[in-house]
């Protein structure tokens, strides 16, 4: 029995050696997680919440006062251009149009009279113009024969008043041939006025029809078949029929963080999600960057609020689908990540790492020291350098951290372009947080290669 208490104590105290030696040996070293550094591609995001928006669309107005007779479209119906949408009672243009009709069928008879009048004249001219070159025929002999002294004088005087009676004709058959034509002018003129008439009375009987203006979706019906429309203001009650978006266009309209406007250009490549179709990715450009700022908490511009509470701003930014797909509808939310800066193959350092430290820190005599000659003892302000600790074996091969500062590029989601300082295949520190708040210069460092547990902070 005293044997077995003596081997069972010489175990314990065995065991006992083994741990404290084992403590002994981690005593002074901090325990860290590390990361290898590599080159990847990396690009800088900038997102922004909105809805999906036609490029144009357009209210359709009442251009005719009366009673919707047909509503053909409902909403939500595809529609071509130039299809009738819409109809309103016509009753009272359409019986313009045809008593205008009437009248031009009138004034048509009426010009085909005066032609008719008009070549009358014409024949009459040229009648009185052979009556007039008999006579001047007549009248010449007349005058050989008198001066011989074998015609008359009563014969003379009759041939000259003849002649002169037929001249006196042509004149008159000339003026009723250019009556005629005035007259055949004015009838002209007047069915002119009549066709005039009829186009206007026609405009008026076409705005009794409403036709789509392009391709579209109707988005807006307020109106119902037999109800009563006017022409009036847009919008204004009773004067629009509906709302047409044209689709072939398609937007994302979003609104970005006042921090990350200052990154987005128009024609920068963006990805645009939309909440009602789930996995589908649509890719687009932008187009347009609002130069406005817009109050979070009302959407209104600046520029027009009047009070001077500070708050949070967006900025308008429209992207444009270079794809757009037919199931997409106007009013969709949506968000667009919008890739601002791109690069390949770049030194990638995880964010994590970084840790803004102060290198008088590392030094006890700047740190803590006290000056003879120093009157004050006021703690000058520390000088934080941007950087990350390096993972360094010593001369005995003991890992120790070396802090070292680095020059960020571009940020991506996790990780940042490290642009000095670093180089492909260093190991880092990544963390736990903690502990790289309070990480030394030098400190005896041991990786820790245990998991985290589900929920722990790194």
């Amino acid at each position: 029995m005293k044997k077995i208490l003596l081997i069972v104590l010489a175990v314990v105290v065995a065991a006992g050696m083994v741990g404290f030696i084992a403590y002994k040996r981690q005593s002074g070293y901090t325990k860290v997680l590390t990361a290898t550094l590599a080159r990847q591609d990396l690009s800088t995001i900038v997102s922004g919440t909105g809805q999906i928006k036609p490029k144009t669309y357009v209210n359709v107005g009442a251009t005719s006062f009366g009673r919707i007779t047909r509503l053909l479209v409902k909403e939500g119906d595809h529609v071509t251009k130039g299809q009738v949408i819409a109809t309103v009672e016509n009753v009272q243009p359409d019986a313009n149009v045809q008593a205008q009709k009437a009248t031009i069928d009138a004034a048509k008879t009426d010009i085909a009279s005066f032609i008719a009048a008009e070549k009358t004249a014409e024949a009459n001219v040229e009648h009185a113009k052979a009556d007039l070159e008999q006579k001047r025929l007549d009248w010449e002999r007349a005058q050989s024969l008198f001066a011989a002294g074998i015609l008359a004088k009563q014969d003379f005087d009759a041939k000259k008043a003849a002649y002169d009676t037929d001249v006196a004709s042509l004149d008159q058959a000339v003026a009723g041939l250019n009556q005629a034509k005035a007259q055949t002018d004015s009838a002209r003129g007047h069915l002119q006025t009549q066709v005039a008439t009829l186009r206007s009375s026609q405009d008026a009987l076409d705005k009794t029809v409403s036709v789509a203006p392009f391709d579209g979706i109707v988005t807006n019906l307020p109106v119902r078949e037999g109800e009563t429309v006017v022409v009036g203001i847009q919008n204004a009650e009773g004067s629009t029929l509906m709302t047409l978006a044209d689709m072939s266009v398609v937007t994302a309209e979003v609104k970005v963080d006042e921090t990350d406007i200052v990154n987005v250009q128009i024609g920068q490549s963006a990805d645009i999600s939309v909440d009602a179709l789930p996995g589908k990715v649509f890719k687009g450009h932008v187009t347009l960057v609002g130069d406005q700022a817009l109050l979070r908490s009302t959407g209104m511009a600046t520029s027009q609020s009047t009070s001077g509470t500070e708050e949070a701003k967006d900025f308008k930014v429209v992207v444009t689908l270079d794809a757009p797909s037919s199931d997409l509808r106007p009013g969709l939310s949506t968000t667009a990540k919008i890739t601002t800066a791109h690069k390949a193959s770049v030194l990638s350092l995880p964010i994590q790492a970084l840790v803004m430290h102060d290198p008088d820190a590392d030094n006890p005599k700047a740190a803590g020291g006290v000056q003879a000659a120093s009157v004050s003892t006021a703690k000058p302000p520390a000088k934080l350098v941007q950087g990350v600790f390096v993972v360094e074996k010593d001369e005995h091969g003991k890992l120790r951290a070396k802090f070292v500062p680095v020059a960020t590029g571009i940020t991506g989601a996790t990780d940042v372009e490290a642009l000095s300082g670093l180089k492909e295949g260093d190991e880092i520190v990544l963390g736990p947080f903690k502990t790289l708040r309070v990480l030394k210069n030098g400190a005896l460092l041991k990786r820790d290669t245990a998991q985290p547990a589900a929920g722990e902070s790194k």
